[in-house]
């Protein structure tokens, strides 16, 4: 008899165990769906001085951070390919892109949004710099003369700059001094025309005037002389794997954060170069995607 009651005592101990057991498993799965140990990483086209650029970045990390709870870092990129690469990949969950980078970024992933902009990125311009010794004072000035874009994949450096010299009579790849150079970045464009490397260029106009404002470009050597119609550019664009990675909800929560922030965030307003950010869409870059397809930057 009490060996029969040792066998029912123990069955009863081991189904409790089991059932605790389940118990935990489905409370770690429930955590499994809303917690997670991933980092949310963020990256940016390196458009300007890299120093400039990670600490404004970092800055963005650290009150994104705070904002939502989650681990957000900075991953630098070492060119715009590599950023749309490493978003096509899932490797970047959100990326401060350009409008041609965001429209390439998106054609690899469908899903992916672009969520937030400056202001001024709405009507975004770029502008075109020469010499102040040169007589170039429109863009049919600048045939037979020396001129250097930003980076191959830059909106504001190359394509649209491209685009307006086309509309004005000018091939870029045959009515320049030799083929045009490409910079690789905005501060090494004005760099090259103060240099005197080339006759001319074109780049952002807020890289430019921040430039100017900071005492960066000599204005005795280097002068604007056509300032391009407006378009849409830059941009925060998120990817498509955010919500399964870091759980429902993550996408309306980043850009809450991203909307509130305000010029008290000083170092992400200095390299923002704005106190605020407002909402944008896809559609705001069809602009953008066709004048790319018209220059077979993109197919």
């Amino acid at each position: 008899m009490k060996k029969w009651i040792s066998v029912i005592i123990l069955a009863i101990l081991v189904f409790s165990l089991a059932a605790c057991g389940q118990s935990d498993e489905k409370t770690n799965e429930g955590k499994k769906e809303t917690t997670t140990n991933e980092v949310f990483k963020i990256g940016a086209i390196p458009d300007q001085n890299a120093a400039d650029l990670d600490k404004g970045m970092t800055a963005v990390a650290k009150y994104l951070s705070e904002k939502t709870g989650m681990k957000v870092e900075f991953v630098p990129s070492v060119d715009y390919a590599a950023l749309v690469t490493s978003f096509q990949r899932g490797e970047i969950h959100m990326a401060w892109f350009g409008g041609l980078t965001s429209v390439q970024a998106r054609n690899l992933v469908p899903e992916a949004e672009s969520i937030v902009q400056r202001p001024r990125d709405a009507e975004f311009h770029s502008v075109f710099i020469t010499q102040t010794s040169e007589n170039i004072k429109k863009l049919e000035d600048l045939k037979g003369k020396s001129f250097t874009f930003g980076s191959e994949s830059s909106t504001s450096g190359h394509l649209m700059p491209r685009y307006y010299l086309s509309e004005a009579g000018i091939d870029a790849n045959t009515d320049f001094d030799g083929k045009p150079n490409f910079s690789g970045s905005h501060d090494t464009t004005y760099k090259l025309i103060e240099s005197g490397a080339f006759k001319a260029g074109a780049l952002n106009e807020a890289v430019w005037e921040a430039a100017v404002k900071e005492g960066k470009v000599d204005t005795k050597k280097v002068k604007v002389f056509y300032t391009t119609p407006a378009y849409y550019d830059y941009n925060w664009t998120i990817n498509s794997n955010v919500e399964d990675v870091f759980g429902k909800g993550t996408k309306q929560k980043v850009k809450d954060a991203l909307l509130s922030i305000t010029s008290e965030q000083k170092e992400i307003a200095d390299l923002f170069q704005t106190d605020s950010f407002v909402e944008t869409n896809n559609a705001n870059y069809k602009k953008i995607e066709q004048v790319a397809k018209e220059l077979q930057i993109i197919k």
